[in-house]
């Protein structure tokens, strides 16, 4: 495979329960033939070509793209891109996720069914995309910058693509209101049932909302939500495994060993000592 010609990059943590999050993002002069695919990703991303030519494969179609073109890929959905052999393609993208994310995503027009856009001579998207990049993430602000960017980002796309429309946010109100429940209540024994009811809603219905608006089920949500606390607990390095299980809704701490490894690659107990560690070193 050709080596990338150029790419600079930065990556945050994964931060799926969050509002709206900058995952990665990036500019990359791509060399002759540079693919990536077929594969799918986890998270929202947009790339705004600046330069040169690829294709972009996405439900079985390949469009021919260049400068001034952009592209969306959605979660769990196959795509290929390569960058053609003679003009290869320079590109910048963001990659973002958090419960807010399809929201966004809905209200830009840009969609899974049409993912391609063509932004022109207009510059103001790929330099509002370009300024998520520029941001050096290495001051305590940086995260909140790059997300406020990220929304400058994603209003410049409204502005020239999108159309809020009431049927994409239709019943919105009701995933807040469940998240909300889960943030303030995830160290709790709760269950879906009682999600639900906090929004005054069926579990059924609640289901169908959370999969139309974040693309997730309520129950995968919360305990998404109780892994990133127990992992910021584990984080510190003061709190015994037992204890931050019990402290984040897992009253087993067996079953909790287990949920923690299937998200986070390795056992609560490995994932503290590790952190215990670095802090002796420090």
């Amino acid at each position: 495979m050709a080596e990338d010609k150029f790419r600079r990059s930065f990556k945050m943590p994964f931060h799926n329960t969050l509002g709206l999050a900058v995952y990665n993002c990036g500019i990359q002069r791509c060399g002759p033939g540079h693919a990536w695919g077929p594969a799918l990703r986890d998270h929202f991303l947009i790339h705004c070509i600046t330069k040169g030519k690829g294709t972009f494969t996405f439900n079985g179609q390949s469009r021919q793209l260049a400068t001034g073109d952009g592209f969306l890929v959605v979660p769990d959905r196959i795509v290929t891109y390569q960058a053609n052999t003679e003009d290869p393609w320079e590109y910048c993208w963001v990659g973002f996720n958090g419960s807010d994310a399809k929201r966004w995503i809905l209200q830009t027009g840009i969609s899974e069914e049409e993912p391609v856009f063509h932004f022109g001579e207009n510059h103001e998207i790929p330099d509002a995309l370009q300024e998520i990049c520029n941001t050096s993430a290495s001051l305590p602000g940086d995260e909140a910058r790059m997300q406020a960017r990220l929304l400058l980002f994603l209003a410049a796309l409204m502005d020239q693509y999108g159309s809020v429309a009431s049927v994409h946010t239709e019943g919105y109100e009701y995933v807040q209101k469940a998240v909300h429940f889960i943030e303030c209540n995830y160290s709790r024994d709760i269950g879906i049932d009682m999600v639900a009811a906090s929004a005054g809603i069926s579990r059924s219905h609640l289901y169908r909302l959370f999969m139309d608006h974040i693309s997730i089920s309520p129950n995968e949500y919360l305990t998404r939500h109780r892994i990133q606390k127990a992992v910021a607990l584990l984080e510190t390095g003061r709190f015994s495994v037992g204890e931050v299980a019990y402290s984040t809704g897992f009253s087993d701490q067996l079953y909790f060993s287990r949920v923690f490894k299937k998200y986070q690659g390795v056992p609560p107990s490995q994932y503290l000592s590790k952190e215990r560690t670095k802090k002796e070193e420090q």
